[in-house]
């Protein structure tokens, strides 16, 4: 049996099952992460899998019309780094077909206490075994700093693996409930992307802003099954560590936005306008912003009724 939520959107009875309950919802607003039930199949996890070994062959759905200038986009010849390629959802559809399965947006939904959900972004990840590899780390930050033209809030992120992921493989963690600090120290250079920043600085970063709001720096590793995923809010610190397994680990952060999410102005300190990768690539709103409603980039994943 299905049940109906709006004329594209449904749940199937079991879906139901697998949303979060008041107690969970409660929970991430509290701590800032959320860890839910197995949502993916082995077989679509797999196709995951399969897809991502073809985008990295070159195989392409579509290609970028434009290239930000903020890109993240591994190619081979960058070699065995960490890599990141930014838009897999819009040059994939293998890949975007399985993201948008409407129990993943039905629980963003849930989790930020809205009536519609729409990608923002997706990166799919792949992070070497190679324990020494610097980029392997990934230092403490929060997705808001990088968002300043945006006008929500409540923005989230899965954290989707390919497979178990634990510890040894260098799995994402959280610092909870530090979306709820009150935040110091910010100034222009937390607009730029922790690959461009200095690794002591975002740790000072974070035990300062620990220190102001007299909280103890409390990390979480997340221990995700095959087919589970993690959520955490945008103002949530976050980071992970080396891969010292036998085996790469592989992922995708699905970067989600509320609805009613738009483009706004921001300026850094010298007057500059802050942009987003997106400024480059959606259409236009009537007034001439960038439109993070635009269905080419930034499709609808889940809609109340």
């Amino acid at each position: 049996m299905t049940i109906s939520v709006t004329r594209d959107f449904a749940l199937s009875e079991d879906e139901l099952a697998l949303l979060p309950t008041d107690e969970e919802v409660e929970a991430y607003a509290r701590n800032g992460w959320y860890l839910t039930r197995k949502l993916f199949t082995d077989d679509e996890v797999d196709a995951l899998v399969a897809a991502s070994e073809r985008f990295y062959a070159g195989e392409r759905s579509r290609t970028l019309p434009a290239r930000p200038p903020r890109l993240a986009y591994w190619q081979p010849e960058h070699g065995p780094v960490q890599r990141h390629n930014d838009y897999v959802h819009y040059e994939h559809d293998d890949i975007a077909r399985i993201l948008r399965k409407p129990i993943v947006g039905a629980v963003a939904a849930r989790l930020a206490q809205a009536d519609e959900i729409r990608v923002f972004q997706s990166t799919l990840i792949y992070k070497p075994p190679i324990a020494g590899e610097p980029s392997n780390v990934v230092p403490w930050h929060f997705d808001r700093h990088y968002w300043q033209t945006c006008t929500s809030d409540d923005m989230l992120t899965a954290f989707i693996p390919f497979h178990d992921c634990g510890v040894d493989m260098g799995t994402i963690t959280m610092v909870e409930g530090s979306h709820r600090w009150r935040e110091i120290g910010a100034d222009d250079t937390t607009t730029r992307h922790f690959a461009d920043r200095d690794r002591s600085d975002l740790e000072r970063m974070l035990e300062d802003n620990a220190a102001h709001n007299q909280a103890e720096v409390r990390k979480v590793p997340m221990l995700i099954p095959k087919g589970h995923m993690s959520f955490h809010h945008c103002r949530t610190y976050h980071g992970s560590g080396a891969n010292v397994s036998a085996h790469p680990r592989r992922a995708i952060s699905f970067h989600l936005q509320p609805g009613g999410n738009e483009y706004r102005q921001f300026h850094l300190s010298t007057g500059d306008a802050v942009t987003y990768n997106h400024d480059v690539l959606v259409r236009r709103t009537e007034d001439g912003r960038p439109d993070y409603a635009d269905p080419e980039f930034c499709p609808v994943l889940w809609r109340n009724a």
